[in-house]
């Protein structure tokens, strides 16, 4: 059975009409479809970007803190050496003070001896030499022996002392000394003035000027002088005592008597 004309192009619009809604719903839903994806995609970009950026502002930060943990490595390595240098000196010191603390110990064992020695060579120096200040001398002496004993006196200290006595000793030779003391003079007591020139003479006049004396070494014993030295042995008193300046003085000397000494 065939169609007309009219049948079959009624049949084709209707076929249309219901085929069109169908095509432009799919497409609105693929439309939909491919907008949700976009701005799913656009969403998770942006998720992507703001982790990546918060993982770069955490490397930055990270690489500022390594690079201020470096320097301070760096500066502690540094420091570290220095004490290390610094603590090797010490340890060297300590070595050394050691060895030094031993050399004391030594020292300290050896030098009282010496100090002994010395100080008995002090005493026959003294009785050998000219009877001068013997009562300063004597008690000078006597404390160091005294000093010797004592517990409460380093050694250095005793050393020191025993150098100054000697050093007392040593001045005696190159000075001019007046002094004032009692000497025996016919079995009696008297008041003299000595003078000391050096160790080369020792003359003694009493108060009065009446009498004049110079000691002999060799035969270990007062000799009277002529009063021609009056003048002479007054003038040095006076220089000795620093009333007058030096100048020319004529005294006896002990290896002779009729020697002058300037």
């Amino acid at each position: 059975m065939k169609l007309s004309s009219l049948s079959t192009a009624g049949l084709l619009l209707s076929a249309s009409t219901f085929v069109a809604p169908v095509m432009a719903n799919t497409e609105q839903s693929q439309l939909d479809n491919v907008v949700n994806a976009g701005q799913s995609i656009t969403e998770s970009a942006a998720k992507s970007q703001r982790k990546v950026n918060q993982l770069s502002e955490q490397k930055l930060t990270k690489l500022q803190q390594f690079n201020t943990v470096t320097k301070e490595l760096d500066g502690l390595h540094v420091y570290n050496q220095q004490m290390q240098a610094q603590l090797d000196s010490q340890m060297t010191e300590l070595s050394q003070l050691a060895d030094s603390m031993e050399q004391v110990s030594i020292i300290e064992r050896q030098i009282s001896p010496l100090m002994a020695r010395m100080i008995s060579t002090l005493e026959e120096f003294f009785a050998l030499d000219v009877p001068f200040l013997e009562e300063e001398r004597s008690k000078r002496i006597n404390d160091l022996n005294a000093m010797m004993k004592r517990a409460d006196i380093a050694v250095s200290e005793k050393f020191r002392r025993v150098l100054e006595a000697y050093q007392v000793e040593v001045d005696y030779g190159r000075t001019i000394e007046a002094y004032s003391g009692l000497l025996t003079l016919n079995g009696q007591q008297t008041d003299v003035d000595f003078l000391r020139v050096g160790r080369v003479s020792l003359v003694y006049q009493t108060r009065d000027g009446s009498q004049l004396g110079q000691w002999q070494q060799d035969k270990k014993q007062w000799q009277s002088l002529p009063q021609d030295y009056r003048l002479g042995i007054n003038k040095a008193l006076r220089i000795a005592r620093k009333q007058l300046a030096p100048d020319l003085m004529l005294i006896p000397l002990s290896s002779t008597s009729t020697s002058g000494a300037e």
